[in-house]
């Protein structure tokens, strides 16, 4: 059967740009949800399953497709990303959403039509081909953390240090700023999906104004 999905009001995505502090939102939901007594799955794109980690390596590890000599075409790189993500809806995103949990996941979706669609140019009736093929859930609830180019870009220089930029943080700002504007415009054309969160404030005030969206969202849609 093909159709995109419908909403699912446990299903939690998290977006954003480079350095807009994904993880401490994502830590902040888990906790809040875990204190009601909620099972939650916490996951992230591309990965989430062995072989959508194994294909994540191919994305981001490297510079090269494989080891091999040539560059990732970026139609390539749009088809590994729904790849892995058929993978990670049908073995761990639907079976947990079937069971009650809640799933967070560390992108979805908006990040193809952002990266691979304004980010590299690809057209986006393709992306949305994808998605209507490939994508059987959506999420519920988006929140989307937005922060300036620059500002992100500086917040990851000690993580780069660190761990070294992967394939896609290499690009140059103009890259980026695409797709800050890509998101930006998804969450204008779907507001009762995206939700906007500035991430410029400090990172404890930007956790706590998502798990009180998500604490808004979940008295929205009580029994």
């Amino acid at each position: 059967m093909t159709g995109i999905g419908l909403r699912h009001p446990h299903f939690v995505s998290i977006e954003g740009g480079e350095g807009a502090g994904k993880t401490t939102v994502i830590g902040a939901l888990r906790a809040s949800l875990q204190a009601d007594g909620c099972e939650v799955l916490g996951t992230r794109e591309p990965g989430g399953t062995p072989l959508a980690e194994r294909i994540r390596g191919l994305l981001l590890n490297t510079g090269e497709a494989g080891g091999a000599s040539e560059p990732v075409a970026a139609e390539t790189e749009l088809l590994l990303m729904f790849a892995a993500r058929a993978q990670h809806l049908r073995e761990v995103i639907v079976p947990a959403l079937e069971r009650g949990a809640w799933v967070i996941s560390d992108r979805f979706t908006d990040s193809s039509f952002a990266y691979q669609g304004a980010g590299r140019g690809l057209d986006p009736s393709f992306i949305a081909e994808l998605e209507q093929r490939v994508v059987t859930v959506r999420p519920g609830l988006t929140l989307l953390l937005d922060i300036g180019v620059s500002e992100g870009r500086e917040r990851t220089r000690g993580r780069d240090l660190a761990f070294g930029p992967d394939r896609i943080e290499r690009e140059r700002d103009d890259f980026f700023q695409r797709v800050r504007d890509a998101f930006l415009a998804r969450a204008a054309a779907e507001p009762d999906r995206i939700r906007v969160l500035d991430a410029t404030r400090p990172a404890e005030v930007v956790a706590a104004d998502a798990v009180a969206r998500l604490q808004a969202w979940r008295d929205s849609h009580k029994p």
